[in-house]
């Protein structure tokens, strides 16, 4: 079976914009979609003048940024559980002797 790309609309900001997407990856294109949307509009506020590139860079560097904390988190955690892994085979070559 092909991933072809299909043809999908989404709106942002009240605008259109069709977008190619494989099958299996529509459900997710429309989620960041929603979220782009929701986003710009928290930017926008109540300033239905407010330059949409201005709006729509701010709401990206706030994606941009959410997106590095949970990187950040995620290393942290990583390097946590490296941590626990290397004490706990320490433990178990004390345990059997080696």
């Amino acid at each position: 079976m092909s991933n072809a790309s299909e043809p999908v609309s989404v709106h942002i900001l009240d605008r259109e914009y069709t977008v190619g997407v494989e099958a299996g990856e529509r459900a997710s294109l429309m989620a960041a979609a929603k979220l782009l949307d929701l986003k710009m509009r928290e930017v926008r506020g109540g300033n239905r003048m407010a330059a949409v590139d201005r709006v729509a860079v701010l709401a990206a560097l706030n994606l941009a940024h959410e997106l590095q904390q949970l990187r950040d988190a995620n290393s942290a955690r990583e390097r946590e559980l490296a941590r626990a892994i290397e004490d706990l085979n320490h433990r178990l070559d004390r345990a059997l002797g080696s």
